[in-house]
């Protein structure tokens, strides 16, 4: 018998998988536990335009990474900082506030857990910045730092 299992299954398989069974196990356990549906025609339509609607869901969201890794590459995220006579930071630029000015300058949100700093920034000038904005997708950020001073 085919069914649709509703559920994971250990040592059968997983969500929304169309398995073959023995009669007995899926009318005495598989559909009282209702762990899966019987495979009919239109369980199984419906089952395919889920997981259509899921690859759609995929591309869409892979394709609005690339755009984001396309503008970061046209920008620099600018930042002005006081330093002490060795010309070293108050502090560093962290993910964070790559982040929150990245979403206040360009309107552009990227979570800071996925912006990679690789050494702390400390010191003036340009740096380049990791973001991991998708499978398979990533973008460089340019961050220049410059004195407050002038």
């Amino acid at each position: 018998m085919k069914v649709i299992l509703t559920a994971d299954v250990k040592g059968q398989g997983k969500k929304d998988q169309i398995i073959e069974v023995s009669d007995g196990y899926a009318r005495n356990f598989l559909l009282p536990k209702k762990l899966a549906i019987p495979a009919d025609s239109k369980a199984i339509n419906d089952v395919k335009n889920k997981e259509s609607a899921k690859q759609h869901k995929i591309e869409t969201e892979k394709q609005q990474a690339k755009e984001i890794a396309k503008k970061l590459e046209s920008i620099v995220v600018k930042f002005e900082y006081s330093s002490g006579p060795d010309k070293k930071l108050y502090g560093s630029v962290t993910s964070k506030d790559i982040s929150e000015a990245l979403a206040k300058d360009f309107g552009i949100e990227i979570d800071k857990r996925k912006i990679t700093v690789n050494e702390p920034i400390k010191t003036y000038g340009r740096f380049s910045v990791d973001a991991k904005l998708y499978t398979e997708v990533s973008g460089k950020i340019t961050v220049e730092v410059v004195s407050k001073e002038g």
